[in-house]
């Protein structure tokens, strides 16, 4: 070890120990392990072995520092862990709303879409060999209609719908559906109704509760303006046209967009509903790699030519969501590295105060031949000791944060954010990328410092002695 690196270890070390903060630590992490103790035997499902293990952790750093320190060095250090903690916490909290949602869109949606700018999109088996042999990951093909309507149990309950008409022995390869069924099943619409028999159809579990349905109940769709003449918009004397349907299971996304609006009956039924003939609104695709979507969109684009059709990938579909998550992101990375920043502010006044302690030691060193650069590099290694310090226990304080808040499942109402659950995803380049930042700020706010010692001359600290 050279002697630059075992004076600024000398320099961080209090020197002591004192017996009354490593207690308080010890209190500390019994407090944050009953915390951690009560969120395993309730299923994590206390607020107070959150906050009992989130206090905890906090104090126990707290007197640990206090313990081993000076404490301008502590409050330093500190400061520079909570800012890093803060950021790792929001960051994964919005790449958890990240994930979710791609989750959610794409648990429920196709990866690619093609549509026609008309409405007699009659040539869609030909579109299907076509986009099946435009590129090797896709996945999977099928046709779908999408169709706002009304949905009614005769009962005074009626609900503004969407139904989404699948080809029942496709749509289990281009849809996740059936992972998000929490009554019966998806393959019950591939199964013919019998003689008598209502058809199957498939609703969200929000929408079976406006409703009052469940699997086996009976709910009938109304096509709405069914009985308007469109060209002269003049109502005809017949009603609505309206068609029942037999519940034969009940999804759960955790979207409420889908779950209280979507249901799902097979192609062939909501053509006979809408009486348009072999006719579709478009086809989706399910591709091997979802961020290879938009290159598979572009191909098809060139092949089938737009107009009259349309293409786009589930992020196009969905830019505006995506982009407001992403720019809310960006917002709150610029606010909390701000926050770090300012402790930095910290760190350089605990080592200007250090430098002022110490000027009669770098004075004598000094004197004893030391040169400019080496008294710089003594207090630069105590900055950048100071940020790693700080950003360890930041980076521990908030990845042990996030599993246990994500653990605990902090409701959300889903009308308001969309999903029920408050979403935490810890990502490593994101953790990389803190610990990057947090460093460099460090390191920059050490130089003033270290500028400052190795400036100084020898007769302006030994002149009062």
């Amino acid at each position: 070890m050279s002697y630059e690196t075992q004076i600024a270890s000398r320099y961080l070390y209090a020197g002591r120990s004192e017996g009354g903060t490593l207690v308080g630590a010890a209190l500390s992490l019994l407090v944050a392990g009953m915390g951690l103790a009560m969120l395993v035997l309730m299923g994590g499902g206390s607020a107070v072995g959150v906050i009992m293990f989130v206090l905890g952790l906090l104090s126990a750093a707290v007197f640990t520092l206090l313990g081993f320190m000076s404490v301008p060095t502590s409050v330093a250090i500190f400061g520079v862990s909570l800012g890093v903690s803060a950021l790792t916490v929001v960051l994964s909290v919005t790449s958890g709303f990240q994930d979710q949602f791609r989750e959610k869109v794409l648990g429920v949606n196709a990866h690619v879409i093609i549509m026609k700018s008309s409405t007699d999109f009659a040539e869609y088996r030909e579109v299907m060999d076509t986009a099946r042999k435009i590129d090797r990951d896709v996945v999977a093909v099928q046709p779908f209609i999408f169709v706002e309507m009304l949905a009614t149990t005769g009962k005074g309950r009626i609900a503004g719908v969407a139904i989404k008409g699948v080809d029942p022995d496709r749509v289990t390869g281009v849809l996740d559906l059936e992972k998000h069924m929490i009554e019966g099943s998806v393959k019950a619409l591939a199964v013919p109704p019998a003689a008598g028999e209502l058809p199957p159809i498939i609703l969200g579990k929000e929408l079976a509760r406006k409703l009052r349905l469940k699997a086996g109940d009976d709910v009938t769709v109304v096509v709405p303006m069914s009985n308007v003449d469109l060209e002269t918009w003049r109502t005809t004397a017949a009603a609505p046209r309206t068609r029942r349907f037999r519940v034969a299971g009940v999804f759960y996304s955790g979207f409420d967009e889908y779950d209280r609006r979507l249901m799902y009956t097979s192609l062939a039924e909501t053509q006979a509903l809408l009486d348009r003939g072999d006719k579709v609104m478009g086809v989706e695709l399910k591709v091997k790699d979802v961020d290879r979507a938009n290159v598979i969109a572009n191909k098809l684009k060139r092949r089938l030519g737009e107009p009259p059709f349309q293409v786009q990938d589930w992020y196009e579909l969905n830019q505006n969501l995506f982009k407001a998550l992403t720019m809310q992101k960006l917002a709150l990375l610029i606010v909390l590295t701000l926050i770090i920043a300012v402790a930095t502010v910290n760190v350089i006044s605990a080592m200007v105060m250090m430098v002022t302690q110490k000027k009669r030691e770098i004075a004598m060193l000094k004197s004893m031949g030391a040169g400019s650069f080496e008294l710089g590099w003594i207090f630069a290694i105590v900055g950048t000791a100071i940020g790693a310090v700080g950003t360890v226990i930041g980076i521990g304080l908030g990845i042990s944060t996030c599993f246990v808040v994500r653990a605990y499942g902090y409701p959300l109402d889903p009308k308001v954010y969309l999903i029920d659950k408050l979403p935490i995803s810890v990502h490593p380049r994101e953790v990389v990328l803190v610990a990057g930042v947090t460093m460099v700020l460090c390191i920059g706010a050490a130089l003033i410092p270290a500028l400052k010692a190795a400036s100084l001359r020898p007769v302006d600290g030994l002149r009062h002695d």
